[in-house]
């Protein structure tokens, strides 16, 4: 464990994990009302009060846009009370706006840490990926490889047909010709509607009985994931996938020049010490959702640290 002041203590564990549950319990009010704009206020709004009362010299590589989109934890912001460890921070306040708006399951507050320079700065943009979980060699699946092929690698490697693999793909129809490649091979298909960092996290997690994720969905999304990952280990590679020049100009104000690269998990999320912590709004495969009775709010909290090598779920109850 780091105990330097460019790294993470035990302290700023627990720390990440209660500002994760601040924004579950505010974004909580507005389940099922039908207004994402506002339940996503309500999460940033508590994140970033929270964020802005630990010890640290806080900036967000990985939050809700840039400074000209997003008002506040907007990509750049410093926050923190700018003292203690330089610790760069990737953030989704509210992911899965629209699941909360509509009073759906699979809404998570989510929040990761690693010194400076632990995580790569993502533009807004798309990114293509693919993961599993761990034990097993490197390698066994590549993002530049048929979906056929990676299937046939990863069911060798599990010693199982493919026919008993399940596929975890967001729900777009972007993906409708790689869903019945998938299916012609005998392999099962688990959608999800929305929340992808959920998606490749379940990948890690033997109960949620998900053995590969892959698709294109939000680049922020991926290195939360990566993060996720570093934590409590499994295989992630992707590649940024740009629709205009602007998106690519956002790539280059980050400092990305290669517009082909294909990342790895340590690429993404390459922090010595890394803290990944997701609290459930509304109930998912992960975590539970915020229940609330009177002024007493539950909440359900997912804990992954480089510093522990464990799963942790922790239930917190607060005054409200």
């Amino acid at each position: 464990m780091s105990n330097t002041n460019n790294g993470l203590d035990r302290s700023m564990v627990f720390a990440a994990a209660n500002v994760a549950e601040k924004a579950a319990i505010a974004a909580y009010d507005w389940i099922g009302r039908g207004d994402k704009e506002a339940a996503d206020q309500a999460a940033v709004d508590a994140m970033r009060t929270a964020l802005n009362a630990l010890p640290m010299k806080g900036r967000i590589v990985i939050g809700e846009g840039e400074r000209d989109e997003a008002p506040m934890l907007y990509i750049g912001e410093e926050v923190g009370n700018g003292k203690g460890p330089e610790i760069d921070i990737a953030l989704d306040p509210l992911e899965g706006t629209t699941p909360t708006a509509n009073g759906m399951t699979n809404s998570l507050a989510v929040l990761a840490m690693a010194p400076r320079g632990g995580l790569l700065h993502a533009p807004d943009t798309y990114m293509e990926k693919i993961a599993v979980g761990p034990g097993m060699k490197a390698g066994v699946v590549d993002l530049d490889a048929p979906i056929e092929d990676n299937l046939t690698a990863l069911a060798r490697a599990k010693g199982m047909p493919v026919c008993d693999l399940t596929v975890c793909v967001l729900l777009r129809p972007r993906h409708e010709d790689m869903v019945a490649r998938i299916r012609k091979t005998g392999a099962r298909v688990s959608f999800i509607t929305d929340g992808d960092v959920a998606g490749v996290i379940s990948t890690t997690d033997p109960m949620t009985g998900i053995d590969l994720y892959v698709g294109s969905g939000g680049a922020p999304e991926g290195v939360l994931a990566a993060a996720a990952l570093r934590c409590v280990g499994g295989q992630m590679q992707g590649r940024l996938l740009f629709r205009n020049d602007d998106e690519r100009a956002r790539a280059e104000r980050t400092g990305i020049t290669d517009f082909d690269r294909k990342y790895d998990l340590h690429d993404l999320a390459g922090g010595e010490d890394i803290v990944f912590t997701a609290t459930g709004v509304t109930s998912g495969a992960l975590v539970d959702g915020v229940r609330k009775n009177g002024n007493i709010a539950q909440t359900h909290t997912l804990l992954l640290s480089t510093m522990e090598d464990a799963w942790r779920r922790m239930r917190g109850r607060f005054t409200v």
